[in-house]
């Protein structure tokens, strides 16, 4: 980001990143592509424990990629629309920058 762009949004951007720097979230988010899932069925898709999870889940919830929601003693965790769009303008974002740059004359 430019040295312009408020403390905020690198703060943003730096915790999306974080939540996308790990396989097992990847894996998450690939199985939550598929739709709302509960966390027993994540847990057993991924073979991790539940402690694991959590931790994994949590960072994917501070970062607003996913949400959840409880229905009695079960948690159901899906994508979040608005963190998934964070995730795309960031990547446009960071592309739209790289073209100029390499657009903009070089140093000999």
């Amino acid at each position: 980001m430019t040295s312009t762009a408020p403390a905020i949004e690198r703060s943003s951007a730096a915790q999306l990143c974080r939540a996308l720097a790990d396989e097992t979230r990847i894996k998450v988010i690939e199985l939550l592509a598929s739709g709302e899932q509960c966390v027993c069925d994540i847990q057993a898709s991924l073979g991790i424990s539940q402690s694991l999870l959590s931790f994994h889940l949590r960072v994917l919830r501070d970062a607003q990629i996913v949400s959840d929601r409880r229905s009695g003693r079960w948690a159901f965790y899906s994508l979040r629309r608005e963190g998934l769009q964070a995730l795309e303008d960031l990547a446009e974002l960071m592309r739209s920058r790289a073209e100029r740059a390499s657009s903009a004359a070089s140093c000999i």
